[in-house]
This record gives C-alpha cells, sequence and structure tokens, in this order.
C-alpha cells in the first residue's frame, strides 16, 4: 500500500485508510461502519510504504522520509520504520539524504527526529555522519547528530559526541571527546570543541587542544595551545595561548604566546617572546622573536637573546643562531658572555662557540675603537674554621 502521509491532516487519514490497513501486525480485516470509533480504540497502526512529507510557508519540501514500514502510536505519531530514507532540505534543494536500517521516528511539523543507527550524507561536498539520533531543525538551518559521532569526507575524518551542522555555511562543529584527523596534512587533532569550516577548509579549536603531526605513520611533533586554527589549504597552524611544540629529533621543545606551525617547510615561527628547550643539552635560548627550521635543526632568535647553560654561564645578544646539531652557537650585537667557574665576563660584537664545552669566542666589531672586554671575577678566599 502506498501512503503518502501529510501530518497535519494524520487523523483523518487514519480515519479514512483502518479498514486497509493491517493492525499491530494483524491481518486486514473489513472496514468497520464506524472508522472514528476504531480508531479511538486502537492506538498502535501498521502502515506500509510510507511516505512523511513536510513543507514551508512557500510550499517548498523541508523533509521527506519513506519507509517499507512504520508504527503508528498517538505518543509519537509515528515510530518504529523499518529501512527508513529521508531527504532534508534548505531552500527547496536537498542538502543530507538520511538512511538507517531501523529508526524511532517522531515530527511536530516544526522538526524531525531520528533515532537509531542513522548515516546522513551531504551530496554537495561528501560529508558523511554517522550516529544513533538525528534531529533536523530546518527554520534554524540546524542538523544535529548525537551519540557516537563519525564523522567522514576525503579531506578529514573524526569522532564525538554530538555534531551539529549549518548547511547554508557549511559550518560543523563537533562537540565532546573530538578526535580529528586530516589526510593532506597528515595530523591529529584532540580537543573538546572544534569548528570545522568546510568551504573555506579551516579546522578552529577554540579550546586547549593537541595537535600530533605524523611522518610515515609515527609522530614526529606535536603541538599544543588554548587555541588553534589550522588552513588545510596552505597546511599552516597557528597556535595561540601557553601555544607549545614539542619535537622528537632534535629533542626540542618552542613555546610562546603565539606561534604559526608550517607543516609542508617544517618552520615554526612566532614574533612573540618565544622559549627554546633543548632537552638532552639541558639548554635553554629565550628572545623577543624566534624561528625553528626543523629539517635544518636550527634556530634563530632576534631581541634580548639569553641562552643558558647546565651550569648557569650565559651567552646574552640581539641577534642568535642555534645550530641544534652541532651544538654551537652564534651571537651578535652586544654580545656578553659569562660564566660561574672560573667567574669570567667577555664583552664585545660576536661570538661563536659551544655553550655546553665553556668554549666560547668573543671578538670585538670591525672598528677600530671596538675591542673584547674582559673582566675576571676574583673568588674570596676560604677562611678555615
Amino acid at each position: 500500500m502506498n501512503l503518502k502521509t501529510n501530518w497535519c491532516y494524520l487523523p483523518l487519514t487514519i480515519c479514512l485508510i483502518f479498514g486497509l490497513v493491517a493492525c499491530s501486525g494483524k491481518t486486514p480485516k473489513p472496514a468497520p461502519t464506524n472508522n472514528s470509533e476504531t480508531t479511538n480504540q486502537d492506538s498502535n497502526l501498521t502502515f506500509f510504504d510510507v511516505t512523511l512529507e513536510q513543507a514551508d510557508e512557500a510550499g517548498r519540501p523541508v523533509w521527506r522520509v519513506k519507509a517499507k514500514q512504520a508504527q503508528y502510536t498517538k505518543e509519537k505519531q509515528i515510530g518504529e520504520a523499518a529501512n527508513p530514507y529521508g531527504e532534508l532540505y534548505q531552500d527547496g534543494q536537498i542538502v543530507y539524504q538520511v538512511k538507517a536500517e531501523k529508526a524511532d521516528i517522531e515530527q511536530d511539523g516544526k522538526q524531525l527526529f531520528l533515532k537509531g543507527k542513522i548515516v546522513a550524507i551531504d551530496p554537495k561536498n561528501g560529508v558523511v555522519l554517522q550516529g544513533n539520533e538525528l534531529e533536523w531543525r530546518p527554520k534554524e538551518d540546524l542538523l544535529i547528530v548525537r551519540d557516537k559521532i563519525n564523522g567522514t569526507h576525503k579531506q578529514l575524518k573524526a569522532v564525538a559526541q554530538e555534531a551539529k551542522v549549518k548547511t547554508r555555511e557549511q559550518r560543523m562543529e563537533f562537540f565532546g571527546g573530538v578526535v580529528a584527523n586530516s589526510v593532506d596534512p597528515q595530523m591529529q587533532m584532540r580537543t573538546e570543541h572544534l569548528i570545522w569550516q568546510i568551504k573555506e577548509e579551516k579546522l578552529i579549536g577554540d579550546r586547549p587542544i593537541q595537535i600530533d603531526r605524523y611522518k610515515n605513520n609515527q609522530i614526529s611533533d606535536r603541538g599544543r595551545g588554548n587555541s588553534a586554527e589550522v588552513n588545510l589549504k596552505t597546511k599552516i597552524a597557528t597556535i595561540q595561548q601557553n601555544a607549545q611544540i614539542d619535537l622528537l629529533d632534535p629533542p626540542v621543545q618552542i613555546t610562546s604566546n603565539s606561534m604559526n606551525w608550517n607543516m609542508t617547510t617544517e618552520i615554526a615561527t612566532t614574533n612573540a617572546p618565544v622559549r627554546i628547550f633543548h632537552r638532552a643539552e639541558n639548554t635553554i635560548v629565550t628572545g623577543d622573536r624566534g624561528e625553528l627550521r626543523i629539517p635544518q635543526k636550527t634556530a634563530y632568535l632576534t631581541g634580548n637573546v639569553n641562552a643558558v647553560g647546565k651550569r648557569r654561564q650565559t651567552l646574552n645578544a640581539q641577534q642568535m643562531t642555534w645550530y641544534l646539531d652541532k651544538k654551537l652557537l652564534e651571537a651578535q650585537r652586544n654580545v656578553t658572555y659569562r660564566q660561574v667557574d672560573p667567574p669570567l665576563n667577555f664583552q664585545g660584537e660576536t661570538a661563536v662557540g659551544n655553550l655546553d664545552t665553556e668554549n666560547i669566542v668573543v671578538r670585538g666589531g670591525n672598528n677600530a675603537g671596538s675591542r673584547v672586554v674582559t673582566e675576571i671575577i676574583p673568588q674570596e678566599p676560604r677562611t678555615g674554621n
């Protein structure tokens, strides 16, 4: 039996078809003389080949759901449906196609609810959402999929507890235990709230977030921050507030309040005060701005640069290049080197050397008046008790 139902006229429809449809799975019987009286006695009806439709004020469809079989109840208007297939419309155009093996369907003329193993597909951009509950609010331009969300796309795969989609904006938000994996660049993002601007190809995390970058399916670098934005076109991640990147090779940590991380060139740059810590050498270098070139294992720092070794020896300058694999520092402009044992200071225009071995060469400038100033600090004689 084919039935196209407009639920605004549902009670009348049931009265008209009741005699032709099986009740509660029973064999159909001839229509009774008083249809309305029989309808009041039975709260459950089984429909076959059902079509549910809802239109907006202009007569354009906002949803259409078909099912091979559906159970009607007074409480839900429609209950469990077998193999439902639906189309969700915005401005008269299909924005999502929905299907399930079995689902519980509810509608009130303004919203559509489906519960079950739901699959929702955006035919325009290829996004596929899977979950156990779907809610469609056409007037709000809002699709909500809840309960163990699994989203897939050629650019991204994500799991979460809930997803909200603004179909006109092509904007998707994931909530609760979000884990998103991108194909290019190969990375994984973990946070509690992630915004995906599908058309702009951007991922935005406005809560604490962790970003793992992969090489050959192995984690090579890890970024953290209170918020981040990843541009999938340029493959650049901008990490804000307590930004941090940890490298495996070399074993270095770079921290700042704002940082750009180019995953193609593997360069991290910051125009804010920066701190670079070499875990193996226990050496820290800070400056007003910095750039770390990961493949070259080289860091460039400018503005009030200060390098501190594990024995509290320091090298200060306005510019510094740190060759991490060679353990070599090159400093320029207003250079000062200090060491504790034996205590001495050097001042000059340039310096080069190994801070760990305290083998530093300080030189004056090119001007005739420039010279190296050496200060030897005598130790106080020790007195016996």
